[in-house]
């Protein structure tokens, strides 16, 4: 019996030697894996910037869509002229003058047209100065990506550049009816 327990105090030894070897290759392991704090502090910061990124990123987005379509014209805009002229058609008599059916049928659905292609230029510069503005009002320090900023001001200058050209085509100092005289 004597011997038995010699062998069973050398094995519970090595059990514990054992044990403290494999707690050190696991925390060794685990630093490895994990890259140190560096990365866990990236990793933390990313998964807090994450969110507002993506809702300034969404927002440079549609800003710079909008004014394209203040631009090229949208569904709405096609619509809403369509229907003017078919107005126009049906007010206008018969026996009225070239001027007047001109001014009713095309007119109104021009200026309908550069209307509505300036509500989309003025969504495009609020939704695009909203996104520039944003980092002032959120953390401290922490600046906007660069890509952000940059679809945003294009955004802004589509959205200038559409309320320009709207302006100009509701008041016909662009491209206006032509006279009838």
């Amino acid at each position: 019996m004597g011997t038995k327990t010699v062998d069973e105090t050398v094995t519970e030894a090595k059990t514990d030697d054992e044990n403290v070897d494999v707690t050190k290759a696991t925390e060794a392991e685990a630093a490895d894996a994990d890259g140190g704090e560096h990365e866990d502090e990236v990793t933390a910061e990313a998964t807090e910037a994450g969110p507002s990124d993506v809702g300034q990123g969404a927002g440079a987005v549609v800003s710079a869509a909008l004014g394209l379509v203040s631009l090229t014209g949208g569904w709405i805009g096609t619509v809403a002229a369509a229907r003017e002229t078919l107005i126009g058609q049906l007010e206008t008599a018969s026996n009225a003058g070239v001027a007047t059916q001109i001014k009713e049928v095309y007119g109104d659905a021009w200026q309908t047209s550069a209307l509505w292609a300036g509500v989309f230029a003025l969504a495009a510069l609020i939704v695009g100065v909203v996104v520039l503005a944003r980092p002032a009002f959120g953390t401290p320090g922490r600046p906007q990506t660069a890509w952000i900023k940059s679809v945003a001001w294009g955004g802004v200058a589509l959205g200038v550049i559409g309320l320009l050209l709207a302006v100009l085509k509701y008041t016909d100092a662009l491209l206006g009816l032509p006279s009838a005289g």
